[in-house]
């Protein structure tokens, strides 16, 4: 596979890289993700079951309490945290909590990630130059 780079807003600098979990559901860290575990605990979730932990984690964007912020920043002190973010749009939930807990966040992608990012992906965020790479299927 030749590598795809894909141009984004940067929000949270630094770099991560690992393999893709992607939804289309937004995510509220208070609620449905286990700080413990990483495991998203919502039945009602798409990504129920999965585990978050150092993956490149893919979705639209956070929802909920703003203690979501706190609970990304547990997930990070816990060891239990993606490598790196990509949201269609971040709000400021996901976007503090990715800058407390020193996780690359990027968002607004130039292309459609749904059509082009795919469970299993490795991916490489830049949260420093604001892209992702898509480097291929593990």
């Amino acid at each position: 596979m030749i590598p795809i780079k894909i141009q984004c807003r940067s929000i949270s600098k630094g770099t991560g890289e690992g393999t893709a979990l992607v939804s289309r559901d937004p995510i509220s860290f208070l609620g449905n993700v286990d700080p413990e575990t990483g495991i998203i605990v919502d039945p009602d979730h798409e990504l129920y079951g999965k585990c978050i932990k150092d993956t490149v984690l893919v979705f639209p964007s956070g929802k909920g309490s703003t203690v979501g912020s706190y609970v990304l920043y547990q997930l990070k002190k816990n060891g239990f945290a993606p490598a790196a973010m990509v949201n269609l749009e971040s709000e400021p939930i996901v976007a503090v909590g990715a800058i407390i807990s020193d996780i690359p966040l990027v968002d607004r992608p130039g292309i459609d990630i749904y059509e082009t990012i795919k469970d299993g992906d490795f991916l490489k965020v830049n949260g420093i130059e604001g892209y992702i790479e898509i480097t291929g299927n593990i």
